[in-house]
């Protein structure tokens, strides 16, 4: 279908939706976004290693910007804590590596852009689509003109970067004013990725997630976000924090190795995964919890990183993929996203060559199956 009569039919469905002519003249005259189109297959958090995207993320200005931003903010942030229970330097931490405080809020035309995703988006053309709709509805509800709505290649608005079917759903008249205006009022805008994480699951008693060392015998099978044990637990089995004390407590945490078992160690707590609902990257709600440490006074991560262990890149993570289809391990399909299914099949892969189960997709595994004898990577 040509993307003429692919805005054709979106305007018919909108139509349905009782949108005005009006409104859906705003897709006129819209053309692809080749840059769209680019961006979506290099993510930053999917394609770099954790530790260059984390030095991005965390970078001084933003780190000594925040804090005067929590200090100038203050009141704000005191009421935003006390209506929604979601920490201040969570909040500023979002705040900073969406837009810069604000300042960044992307510069391409949301309509173009989603319409881009939603005709020649591959995996994200459902998305696109649907986000084209409810970036519409908005418009239609006179919360932004169509001319003025910009954002990222993505679609995602304002200071804390919402997608339109998020704004719908999530985002608060703070101040009270009679707007949800997340583009230019600050209180909207955070009150609303507040309103957020708190539907999200957020917890006020419990972090983010803590650095922590595991035992020499630590079995590395266990190492699974679908695995979740309360900290007590993983008290016994001999985990310990690196700064401070595991509390001896029933919250429940999962462990996470963003650079496999030679990398640092994490246990997440249910916040964590609140956090991959703002964003579903790992790299990125790692980054937000570690900065709001900062903001909070940390120190950062003790343990090093395997700067020679890089994780595998979209088109090489299918590669793997074959090739651990053809060797029988199921991975879920071959699509380049290190989903549950790739990771249980590297798993599972690791255990029958005697690697260390981490489910990590480096280069060095990748390379064992251009070896005749393959060895563990080292």
């Amino acid at each position: 279908m040509s993307f003429a009569a692919w805005l054709a039919d979106v305007k018919q469905e909108a139509r349905q939706q009782g949108l005005s002519e009006e409104t859906l003249s705003s897709l006129d005259g819209l053309s692809i976004d080749t840059e769209v189109l680019r961006r979506a297959t290099r993510q930053p958090e999917y394609i770099r290693p954790p530790w260059a995207y984390l030095d991005t993320m965390l970078s001084p200005i933003r780190k000594r910007r925040g804090k005067t931003m929590l200090s100038k903010h203050k009141p704000l942030f005191d009421k935003i804590e006390a209506r929604y229970g979601v920490d201040r330097h969570i909040l500023a931490a979002i705040w900073g590596i969406e837009t810069n405080f604000g300042d960044q809020q992307g510069n391409m035309l949301v309509l173009r852009s989603l319409a881009s995703l939603g005709h020649q988006g591959g995996r994200r053309t459902k998305f696109g689509r649907q986000q084209l709709l409810a970036a519409l509805t908005i418009i239609e509800n006179g919360d932004i003109a169509a001319a003025r709505m910009f954002g990222s290649w993505a679609g995602a608005m304002g200071q804390t970067q919402f997608i339109p079917t998020t704004y719908q759903a999530y985002a608060v008249d703070f101040d009270g004013d009679g707007k949800r205006d997340i583009w230019h009022n600050a209180g909207d805008a955070l009150g609303s990725a507040a309103h957020y994480l708190q539907i999200s699951g957020w917890r006020g008693d419990v972090p983010w997630g803590y650095e922590v060392t595991l035992p020499p015998d630590f079995d590395f099978k266990q190492a699974d976000m679908n695995i979740s044990k309360t900290l007590k637990k993983w008290r016994k089995a001999g985990v310990r924090a690196v700064s401070g004390a595991l509390p001896n407590s029933k919250a429940r945490a999962a462990l996470f190795l963003p650079a496999g078992y030679r990398g640092p160690a994490f246990l997440v707590t249910d916040n964590f995964r609140a956090l991959l609902r703002y964003n579903t990257a790992h790299a990125y709600a790692l980054a937000v919890g570690l900065l709001s440490d900062f903001y909070r006074g940390g120190g950062g991560i003790k343990a090093s990183w395997p700067l020679d262990a890089r994780p595998l890149h979209p088109s090489e993570l299918k590669t793997l993929q074959q090739h651990l289809t053809k060797a029988g391990y199921d991975t879920g399909g071959i699509d380049g996203i290190l989903g549950h299914t790739t990771r249980a099949a590297i798993r599972r892969f690791q255990i029958d060559k005697g690697f260390v189960p981490d489910g990590y997709a480096s280069t060095g595994l990748l390379t064992q199956f251009t070896l005749d004898n393959a060895k563990p990577p080292q």
